[in-house]
């Protein structure tokens, strides 16, 4: 039996470290997509499954955990999205919405469609990606730092009612990431003490590891040194 993880985002500029630990640590890895150009970030492997699925839709999310199969043993839900703007009676509910949906719809569809496999195996896990400023707000971030609470709402969740069966749930909570896209966004800041992709990868890996089979229900800082 080769374990099979799904990871969503995995073709983000994150998601391509995780994906990248988890085929050197012997997982068979299932990738959802939607934006062919994004495959470039993805390393080819014989055990990565590309999959072009909506995970805003259930039935493709159905599909999905179909691919996985009956070896799933772990979710990781990465994909999420950022807004910013004004303080928050500045802000049109609409970004209170879409600022949910993004970071949350997903990994309540994509987790509740691996719970069966994995319930059926007696053991899994799911790890989600909060952020720091769930813990941590700043002004004009109220829309994203709900969102966020929000997805360590659905871990404590889950952590409840799956740990019994076998099921660990964690949540890692990094601050700014080290890729691509926020060194382009941010060109004036300076990128030392921010947290690496791989630093992430390598503590989402872990997680899921039969090493950690004791932790669930963590909320787990990476903040490099920042």
């Amino acid at each position: 039996m080769q374990q099979t993880v799904i990871i969503t985002g995995g073709t983000g500029g994150l998601g391509a470290a995780v994906v990248a630990r988890f085929i050197a640590g012997g997982w068979r890895v299932i990738v959802p997509w939607v934006n062919e150009a994004e495959l470039e970030r993805v390393e080819r492997s014989d055990n990565l499954v590309l999959v072009q699925a909506d995970l805003f839709d259930e039935q493709a999310v159905a599909g999905l955990a179909a691919e996985a199969g009956p070896d799933l043993r772990a979710v990781v839900n990465l994909v999420g999205g950022f807004a910013a703007g004004g303080r928050l009676h500045e802000t049109n509910v609409s970004e209170l919405e879409g600022q949910l949906r993004i970071n949350l719809t997903p990994a309540w569809l994509v987790s509740a469609a691996g719970i069966p496999a994995m319930l059926a195996a007696g053991e899994g896990a799911i790890v989600c990606v909060s952020s720091r400023t769930a813990l941590e707000p700043f002004s004009g971030g109220a829309a994203y730092a709900t969102a966020k609470r929000a997805v360590l709402g659905l871990v404590d969740a889950l952590h409840v009612e799956y740990h019994h069966d076998g099921i660990r749930t964690n949540a890692v909570l990094p601050s700014t990431i080290d890729t691509p896209g926020n060194r382009a966004a941010m060109p004036d800041a300076d990128p030392a003490d921010w947290v690496t992709a791989a630093q992430i990868g390598a503590t989402i890996f872990d997680l899921c590891s039969p090493d950690f089979a004791a932790t669930s229900g963590a909320h787990i800082p990476v903040y490099g040194k920042a």
